[in-house]
């Protein structure tokens, strides 16, 4: 005996919390659509029923995606927020470099005036050790001068 596929739209006919089921309703009668087979009672009940199962088993495969899509959403959200927070923390750790990079480089700069001002020190002190070896080197000639004129005899002014 030859089986007739008949296509019905599904409709819900109940609602639950945790699922739906789906009943198949013909929209027109059976007798309309093969007039020369005869439909029966069973086989339009098989077809429901395969129906039913292949949404619910469509529903259930449907249902475990979108689980694992709304996880990953939730992820997603949630690790923006992680993110938004560290920008912030972020922001504020940047300021507070900026503040210390600019004191440390108020100190250096005024180390380096320190130190040219040291270089000037040990300049001008090298300058007082060059005028006193002068000095010094004046002074002994000057008094081997005075030595070597009194032996000779002669005056102390050449």
């Amino acid at each position: 005996m030859a089986s007739t596929s008949v296509s019905w739209p599904v409709t819900a006919a109940s609602t639950s919390a945790s699922s739906t089921t789906a009943v198949a309703s013909p929209p027109f009668s059976t007798a309309a659509v093969s007039p020369s087979l005869p439909i029966t009672e069973d086989s339009s009940r098989a077809q429901v029923e395969a129906r039913t199962a292949v949404l619910a088993s469509l529903n259930s495969a449907g249902s475990s995606y979108s689980h694992d899509l709304q996880t990953r959403a939730r992820d997603l959200h949630a690790n923006s927020a992680a993110i938004s927070a560290q920008e912030t923390e972020l922001t504020r750790n940047t300021a507070a470099l900026h503040k210390e990079t600019a004191k440390l480089s108020k100190e250096v700069d005024g180390t380096m005036k320190g130190m040219r001002e040291l270089g000037d020190l040990q300049h001008w002190a090298e300058m007082l050790e060059r005028d006193f070896m002068v000095l010094e080197e004046t002074v002994r000639l000057a008094e081997r001068g005075e030595e070597v004129g009194r032996e000779s005899g002669g005056s102390l002014w050449r």
